[in-house]
């Protein structure tokens, strides 16, 4: 079963996937009402599931009127690349570079085949050593490999 996060997390990634512009506004204390949760507990969700690397950009409004406005970014291979690769930095933890084979699943750059490879290389399974050089090597691995989906996609 899934846990309140996760439930609140595939509500606007469904918001999301029916909007035409690729944008959703949504009242963060009605969104928790329709969750009977607190309003910390949107926060929460937007904070570690709606990142930019995750591909999305998450503005909020405080206050009474206050609103919550998620837009999906869609990578652009040849513009975008450069920063994708800048953003895996010197370590990358499992989860982030998960999130980000995922972004360049959703966004058609990598086939599911891929994906399925390159989540593989960069699982804690291969990558069995102490930390930080776990996340060190990750993040190695996760460059070389966005490099020459590059080379390869140009």
């Amino acid at each position: 079963m899934a846990n309140l996060a996760d439930l609140i997390e595939q509500h606007l990634k469904r918001l999301l996937a029916k909007s035409e512009s690729g944008t959703v506004d949504v009242g963060r204390n009605q969104l928790a009402e329709t969750f009977s949760c607190a309003p910390s507990q949107i926060n929460y969700v937007l904070a570690t599931r709606f990142l930019l690397e995750h591909g999305y950009i998450v503005e909020t409004r405080r206050g009474g009127g206050g609103y919550v406005r998620i837009t999906v970014l869609e990578l652009d291979p040849n513009a975008d690349w450069q920063r994708l690769v800048n953003s895996v930095g010197e370590a990358i933890s499992q989860p982030r570079g998960e999130a980000i084979v995922n972004r360049l699943l959703r966004d058609g750059v990598v086939s599911h085949r891929e994906a399925l490879l390159m989540m593989a290389a960069l699982g804690r399974d291969v990558l069995s050593m102490k930390q930080p050089w776990c996340d060190i090597v990750r993040a190695n691995v996760l460059r070389s490999m966005l490099i020459a989906l590059y080379r390869a996609k140009r």
